[in-house]
């Protein structure tokens, strides 16, 4: 039977689960606290703990008779945590392994003025965190090419789906309008990225894969079309230079790109939501927003 175990059953990866578990997959899932493993159970994802370090004797039975992999954990400063030193290699962890696919962000390509990047474009990660998803990505790219297996990066744009949008941020009062001239962001909703993940899986696609939506846009526009939907008065403009913002938010804004999603949609691959105003109307219609 096709098994799948997801390294880091977060947001991403319970949506990734969840798609793979209606087209016939067992599914696993590591996570940190028993709080979370009991979520994981109730979507039908067998839960194991772990928390990045050695590999507990439950996570190594599961990884023997894995099929597929896909990895969400974040590298950190010790890097890839099934490349750390001291780790067994892969192909010795998963013997049964015959696609993987690595969870990065498109944060890779750091500032690109408002241009379009696609795949092919050179890397300029900004931020430390997008220096060590590079390395993360190159070590999984290595092992494919030395393992003959298909290993494929997935570049995320911005998350979002039930739980976690504009129109829940609208409801709950903590929508911002932040403006900031020319400024645009990608975003993805979150079951697209568990199709596009079995979509790579089923047809064994390695490589890099920018995976996004087809319109990057202003951040402040989300805003005022959930605010248009929950018939809600539209919150102000907030000038970003005069804004009051973590230094994680700001650092954010400090890149600028349009991503490209053409080798995706070549590939054969259709989004189910295309753009934020088709997603956001059937959050909406459905009454989703809130999870």
């Amino acid at each position: 039977m096709t098994h799948l175990l997801i390294l880091g059953a977060g947001f991403s990866g319970k949506a990734i689960g969840q798609t793979f578990r209606a087209a016939g997959f067992s599914v696993s899932g590591t996570t940190r606290s028993a709080e979370k493993a009991e979520g994981l159970c109730a979507l039908g994802i067998a839960p194991i703990l772990y928390d990045g370090g050695p590999i507990p004797e439950a996570l190594a039975a599961d990884m023997a008779r894995a099929t597929h992999v896909v990895q969400s954990i974040a590298p950190g400063k010790e890097g890839d945590p099934l490349f750390r030193a001291g780790m067994p290699p892969i192909s010795a962890l998963m013997p049964e392994l015959a696609w993987a696919g690595y969870l990065s962000t498109v944060g890779v390509y750091g500032d690109h003025k408002g241009g379009w990047v696609d795949e092919n474009t050179a890397l300029n990660p900004v931020s430390t965190r997008s220096v060590e998803r590079v390395e993360a990505e190159n070590r999984w790219l290595d092992f494919g090419r030395a393992s003959g297996l298909p290993v494929a990066v997935l570049r995320l744009a911005g998350i979002y789906g039930p739980g976690r949008n504009a129109l829940r941020n609208m409801e709950e009062g903590t929508a911002r309008r932040l403006v900031k001239k020319d400024q645009v962001f990608n975003r993805i909703r979150v079951e697209d990225i568990g199709r596009s993940a079995l979509f790579l899986a089923q047809k064994s696609l390695g490589g890099l894969w920018n995976i996004t939506d087809n319109e990057p846009g202003p951040p402040q526009d989300v805003v005022a079309e959930a605010a248009r939907l929950m018939g809600l008065p539209v919150p102000p403009d907030i000038p970003f230079e005069t804004a009051e913002l973590s230094p994680m938010a700001r650092s954010f804004y400090a890149e600028n790109k349009r991503v490209s999603n053409a080798k995706l949609r070549a590939a054969g691959f259709e989004l189910r939501f295309p753009d934020y105003r088709q997603s956001l109307a059937e959050l909406h219609a459905a009454g989703r927003w809130r999870g």
